[in-house]
């Protein structure tokens, strides 16, 4: 892809990296930069080569949310709001019902729908100065659909400090939080991330999908039916090719050859 174009892609070794490039608004999520990136990761979805996700943020942040600008531009129209959002809303489900697992690489501020692009990712690994929000409130514009992510990733009353109050948390208070994994230095960022990329990549991208899509279906459910269900999910999965090529390598003490199914 060029320079200009909204979202930049880099494939290598199995790990597919997905860039935001509106360096200039802080990669704010503009109709145009959400159709982009929602056509990147249908690409990826139906990619067999690619096993992980890496989502980062060109120039001095991740991302910023929602262009106001472009709202102000449509007059806040009713129809445009309606679009914006629900292709918003389509976007982070895209996210999490992605075969591939997706790592939130953070530097600078995330806030708003950026906050909801890191919480609606898999896992999430930040630099020590990075700074998280949802500062609807403070413009009059509750974060009603970042909530949504939110609140599946954090305790409710630490999702509703966030939401009521549109304050920015730093680093350590969005690990505490749950918000992300890791933070670590701007220098340590790229091998961090790399590290962890490369790690899951390793893996059989079968069962990688099977567990990403198992957890996400369970979490939703009662104690006693998510067991059935992943009692069902593991049943499955034991048929794999890959489980039993795992398995037979753990036994003998070699490294498992993936074939992927």
């Amino acid at each position: 892809m060029s320079e200009e174009a909204l979202v930049l892609r880099q494939d290598k070794d199995g790990i597919a990296r997905l860039t935001l490039n509106r360096p200039a608004a802080r990669n704010a999520l503009s109709r145009p930069m959400i159709a982009a990136l929602q056509a990147e990761f249908d690409r990826i979805a139906a990619d067999p080569s690619i096993s992980v996700v890496i989502l980062a943020g060109n120039g001095p942040a991740f991302c910023a949310g929602h262009d106001l600008k472009e709202m102000r531009g449509a007059d806040y129209g009713e129809r445009y709001a309606e679009d914006l959002f629900e292709a918003c809303a389509r976007l982070m489900q895209r996210i999490v019902s992605l075969p591939q697992p997706v790592i939130a690489r953070v530097h600078g501020i995330a806030t708003a729908a950026g906050a909801q692009l890191v919480a609606s990712a898999d896992l999430a690994i930040a630099t020590d100065d990075a700074r998280f929000a949802t500062p609807g409130v403070n413009i009059g514009l509750f974060c009603s659909t970042p909530m949504v992510a939110l609140s599946r990733n954090v305790s409710h009353k630490h999702a509703l400090q966030m939401l009521l109050t549109g304050d920015l948390i730093d680093a350590p208070t969005a690990l505490r939080f749950g918000l992300i994994n890791e933070h670590v230095s701007g220098e340590q960022l790229d091998v961090a991330v790399e590290a962890l990329a490369v790690k899951i990549a390793s893996k059989s991208r079968h069962t990688l999908a099977v567990g990403k899509a198992a957890y996400y279906r369970q979490a939703e459910l009662p104690l006693d039916e998510a067991y059935a269900y992943a009692k069902g999910v593991m049943v499955h999965n034991l048929q794999a090719r890959d489980a039993r090529e795992g398995i037979d390598a753990f036994i003998d003490k070699r490294h498992p050859t993936w074939c992927h199914g």
